[in-house]
């Protein structure tokens, strides 16, 4: 029995380039599908390119949600233990208290692996599967193995030796347009550039930035629990009033081990 594969597509330049180039054969074999993991919170220009990528694919692209993670990432819970009320924290925020640090992240496992799982559980028709990712050269150290015994994980841009500039070479070179970064609009691990891209360049996404921040730090305070403020920038400065370095383009994005988010 064949293999069924599926490239896991954040619509961002690696991915994009990946789904593209497998369209025109020039990686095989074809895939059975490409699965986007909507988190409701890329901003508006992912949606858009998203849009206009699958026009150009004759596979499948099946959009699979948990909900909205903005939303998610804001929400109060009690413990049943001790009956406080703490932040249900899944994304890594810089927190400035008592000590400064970085919270723990599971927006990429809950919000982008589990659902892309259950979706590929479920047509794959009891075949193993060969899932696609979009790591290029430049991030290798992002690879990593399944932790399914029926996935096997592919990283085809490391197999022909293509780095993200070259992705975005070869989509000019092909005819295609720049695709965005894919990423959350309130994503910690945006790099300075990046942040200076959203606020000049889509600023509707980058002053919902703003709002959710001042959003989390609202929840933080009624929080009895995290010891500290919330932050989106490392500075742990509000967003809206951070200098940023138009040079750095340095992200955090190599920490997000599961090479699921910025491709």
């Amino acid at each position: 029995m064949s293999k069924y594969n599926v490239i896991s597509l954040g619509a961002g330049v690696q991915s994009s380039t990946l789904a593209l180039m497998a369209e025109r054969g020039e990686i095989t074999p074809r895939p059975d599908a490409a699965i986007f993991a909507d988190t409701q919170a890329e901003p508006a220009s992912v949606y858009r390119w998203l849009d206009r990528l699958e026009k150009q694919l004759s596979f499948p692209v099946y959009r699979v949600t948990k909900g909205d993670l903005a939303e998610a990432g804001l929400e109060l819970r009690t413990s049943r233990n001790s009956g406080k009320v703490y932040l249900n924290t899944l994304i890594p925020l810089f927190l400035a208290g008592e000590s400064d640090g970085i919270l723990w992240r599971k927006c990429t496992r809950d919000f982008k692996i589990d659902v892309i799982q259950r979706k590929v559980k479920a047509l794959r028709e009891g075949r193993s599967v060969s899932q696609w990712i979009g790591i290029s050269t430049d991030e290798a150290h992002r690879m990593k193995d399944s932790n399914l015994d029926w996935v096997e994980n592919r990283y085809p841009l490391i197999e022909i030796g293509m780095s993200r500039s070259d992705c975005l070479r070869w989509m000019h070179e092909s005819g295609y347009p720049e695709p965005p970064r894919s990423a959350c609009y309130f994503c910690p691990y945006h790099s300075d550039r990046e942040w200076v891209r959203l606020k000049t360049q889509e600023p509707e996404e980058f002053a919902k930035a703003v709002e959710w921040e001042r959003r989390c730090q609202d929840a933080a305070r009624r929080n009895e629990v995290l010891r500290g403020v919330p932050y989106l920038h490392a500075s742990r400065i509000p967003l809206d009033e951070v200098k940023f370095n138009h040079e750095n383009q340095r992200t955090l994005f190599g920490n997000e081990c599961e090479g699921m988010c910025g491709v």
